[in-house]
């Protein structure tokens, strides 16, 4: 194996060794100033992404009312993003900055290994949300998965997370270079096949563009089906205007954040697997860096966008704080209420145009 081909990166080097050299010169040491600076934004990363998919986690798994098939999801999205950001994100900074591996073998497979399954979990767990909003504004007749089917589902996104991740763990070696150890990945060299391209394409198109095809169906079928819909009566529109932002808004919000922060990325290393030569300029540990940090940064957007557009977050959060405290429980559970018979009510009304607007498309029909 090639000294250059030995990626702290993901098999890009940043190396001008050899394998005869004895002395290693590393020409991306930063100044101290600038290696802070990216330390107090992936810090800042893990500790919004961290609190905040656990204060997720929380609230639905606290609150029976919320544990819909919808909110299922969204608690495996957050464990997925909050595990992600916990255990890889600090990594990844070090290792981009200093381009040495100090954590061992161990780690450095569980570091190639365990980004993949849950970017996979993360973005099937919207697909998964993205069908039941389809199913349930589409087709709101059908029946809808029960509390036993969606965890068999996400139970078969994580085994087919961990399959697409495991040639990550299998084929991660470390190695000693000149004065630094590196993790890499050893991918096998076939003189047929370039098995290492063929994964990360796959990989990108399995967890890029594919989920991403199926939730814009999705998604723009539900909004041109609601904006198209007229209902006889002066209640069409309002439930129009309901209907689109509380139900479909916020999930598009998400999508759309998550495609924009992970396109870069992908992008990046498309790049590198057709033409590695440019990863060879300076100036990349810096493109990376910040690339890295858009990618990552994606973990700590979600419970941003559930508080900010979901009326029911802070109501059950103020509902849970003020029963921790043991502050007036009959207050608690007024909050409680409220929160949930808004979204009773908020329910059944959606309930009631969907029901009348299928039944006047079956009678059009």
């Amino acid at each position: 194996m090639d000294i250059a081909s030995m990626d702290p990166f993901n098999n890009i080097s940043f190396s001008n060794a050899s394998p005869n050299a004895s002395v290693e010169f590393n020409q991306f040491v930063q100044p101290v100033w600038q290696i802070t600076l990216w330390a107090l934004a992936y810090c800042s990363i893990v500790a919004v992404s961290v609190v905040g998919n656990l204060l997720v986690i929380w609230i639905i798994l606290s609150q029976k009312r919320m544990r819909t098939v919808t909110n299922y999801f969204l608690v495996n999205l957050a464990f997925a993003e909050a595990s992600m950001s916990a255990f890889n994100t600090v990594i990844n900074f070090a290792y981009a900055v200093h381009n040495e591996w100090y954590f061992g073998l161990v780690y450095c497979r569980f570091h190639n290994f365990f980004p993949i399954a849950a970017i996979f979990a993360s973005i099937y767990s919207m697909t998964a949300v993205a069908l039941d909003r389809y199913i349930a504004i589409i087709h709101p007749l059908q029946q809808r998965l029960s509390s036993t089917d969606t965890r068999v589902v996400i139970v078969i996104i994580w085994i087919l997370a961990l399959l697409l991740a495991f040639p990550q763990y299998y084929f991660s070696s470390t190695a000693q270079l000149p004065g630094r150890s590196v993790c890499y990945i050893d991918w096998p060299e076939y003189t047929i096949v370039d098995f290492e391209k063929i994964y990360y394409v796959c990989v990108t198109v399995l967890i890029y563009f594919l989920p991403l095809c199926i939730m814009g169906y999705a998604y723009m079928t539900v909004g041109i089906t609601l904006w198209a819909s007229e209902i006889p009566g002066d209640s069409s529109e309002h439930y129009q205007q309901q209907l689109l932002p509380n139900v479909v808004k916020m999930m598009i919000i998400v999508v759309c954040t998550f495609a924009v922060c992970w396109l870069p990325y992908h992008i990046y290393f498309l790049l590198h697997q057709f033409f590695p030569s440019i990863m060879e300029d300076l100036y990349i540990q810096q493109v990376y860096l910040a690339i890295m940090w858009l990618a990552m940064s994606s973990t700590m957007y979600n419970p941003i966008i559930y508080y900010c557009l979901n009326s029911r977050i802070p109501m059950l959060t103020l509902s849970i704080t003020v029963k921790s405290h043991s502050i007036d429980p009959l207050t608690a559970d007024i909050i409680s209420d409220i929160s949930w018979r808004q979204g009773v009510i908020e329910r059944n009304k959606i309930t009631s145009f969907l029901y009348s607007f299928n039944v006047r498309g079956k009678q059009i029909k």
